[in-house]
């Protein structure tokens, strides 16, 4: 099965590169640095000798959840590095800012296809000590030539819903050899465990979710303050993390509730995927509401113009900037069947959270937000806005949903360092 799945990426290899061509037209991103997702990374560097510790961080969402994890791995060994790869240009330009202040300690790249030999060149040139896959990466070929070259792999902070096992059943022993080759899974719940146990994994434990670990930084605060003095006193209902069909509801539900919301109410939206800002704007213009864009935002103690309606965060790496200039956090990827997306760094921020029905890749944190009264569940667009028209009317039910968001999260701290206390015996 793996020879033959190495056998169709050669073949599909001409067709990724053009889709990477093409999409660079609107991410220019994916238009550089080819080589390396080819497994070409010219010379090493002076810092070679030092050891290497590598965690793969596909994404944006990924490459934020490891901070915790990669602050922690440098400062318990002071004498390695890191080389973090990922899969998206968003990704990569999340970890430049998150982790620009380690310096040489930190080295960036782009994964390697999943053929042998691509994945065999990266090894040898970085000869990591230790792979860190994070959350649900599981690549046959990468865990095959680690194997082989005596490099544990670890999937950290791992999630496997229902849905995501019985895709993975369906290629046979394809992913089931591989999950056999990882040395060890740190599973964010019990569920999780069991789940990936099912696949043949020997060594698997629950340590949670290390999306609690993380720290808000001060500079994130320091512009929410900034962007909050701009909008001034108006409330302000935030939609984060917005998918493709997800804005088209929530602009209607808002022209249709806006009687029963309050008259100066705030629509901030910020889209997942930052090549869809401009879609997005003119799909708020079209609709007749005036709009303004973070980026045109002066946050020098300027205010913002009058009359505008909606707000489009149009900038990367400052979600928890606009988590904390909010009133009300609507999470995104949850009206429509797309599973939803993190819910814990609003909830870190102590605001109410409002999340739709499809919450299938975050199931058991969101039940648990429910569950402690820092979250509320919302059937479509229309409820979202009435939910949200409530909890503005309602000043000390807001305060106490928010309060409880915080202790939600504050109570689910601790995964890093679980995780971090499993790894000495691989290494």
């Amino acid at each position: 099965m793996r020879l033959f799945y190495s056998l169709m990426w050669w073949l599909a290899l001409p067709l990724v590169l053009t889709r990477l061509w093409l999409r660079g037209r609107k991410e220019p991103g994916y238009r550089q640095h080819w080589g390396e997702r080819l497994g070409f990374y010219g010379r090493a560097d002076g810092s070679a000798a030092a050891p290497v510790l590598w965690v793969h961080a596909v994404s944006v969402g990924e490459t934020r959840a490891a901070e915790p994890l990669v602050d922690a791995l440098l400062a318990a060994y002071p004498q390695s590095r890191i080389i973090l790869t990922h899969m998206t240009p968003t990704g990569r330009a999340t970890g430049k800012a998150l982790f620009a202040r380690h310096g040489a300690r930190l080295v960036q790249s782009y994964l390697p296809y999943d053929t042998g030999s691509m994945v065999s060149r990266f090894i040898r040139h970085f000869q990591p000590s230790v792979c860190i896959l994070m959350e649900t990466e599981v690549w046959p070929n990468l865990i095959a030539v680690c194997g082989a070259r005596g490099v544990p792999v670890v999937l950290a902070n791992a999630r496997l819903s229902e849905r995501s096992l019985r895709k993975a059943t369906r290629f046979g022993s394809l992913l089931t050899d591989a999950a056999r080759g990882i040395a060890l899974v740190a599973a964010q719940t019990e569920a999780d465990a069991q789940r990936v146990r099912s696949l043949g994994v020997q060594r698997v434990e629950v340590t949670g979710s290390i999306k609690f670990d993380v720290v808000v930084p001060e500079a994130a605060l320091a512009i929410g303050i900034a962007l909050r003095a701009a909008i001034g006193a108006r409330p302000v209902l935030l939609c984060a993390s917005t998918r493709e069909g997800e804005e088209e509801l929530i602009l209607q539900a808002f022209i249709n509730a806006r009687a029963t919301l309050p008259a100066d109410l705030l629509l901030l939206i910020v889209p997942r995927h930052p090549q869809r800002f401009d879609e997005v704007e003119n799909m708020i213009a079209a609709r007749g509401l005036t709009v303004e864009r973070r980026s045109r935002l002066a946050l020098d103690g300027g205010a913002m113009a009058g009359g505008v309606a909606v707000l489009l965060g149009d900038s990367m790496g400052e979600m928890f900037a606009y988590y904390s200039a909010c009133d009300i956090a609507f999470v995104g990827g949850s009206l429509l069947p797309l599973g939803g997306q993190n819910l814990i760094e609003p909830a870190a921020l102590g605001k109410p959270v409002l999340i739709g029905e499809h919450t299938f890749n975050f199931e058991l944190v969101t039940e648990d937000a429910l569950a402690a009264g820092g979250a509320q569940r919302v059937a479509d667009a229309a409820g979202l806005m009435s939910a949200a028209a409530s909890l503005l009317d309602d000043t000390a039910a807001r305060a106490t949903m928010g309060d409880n968001a915080l202790a939600f999260a504050n109570q689910h701290r601790g995964a890093t360092r679980r995780t971090l206390a499993l790894l000495p015996s691989l290494f």
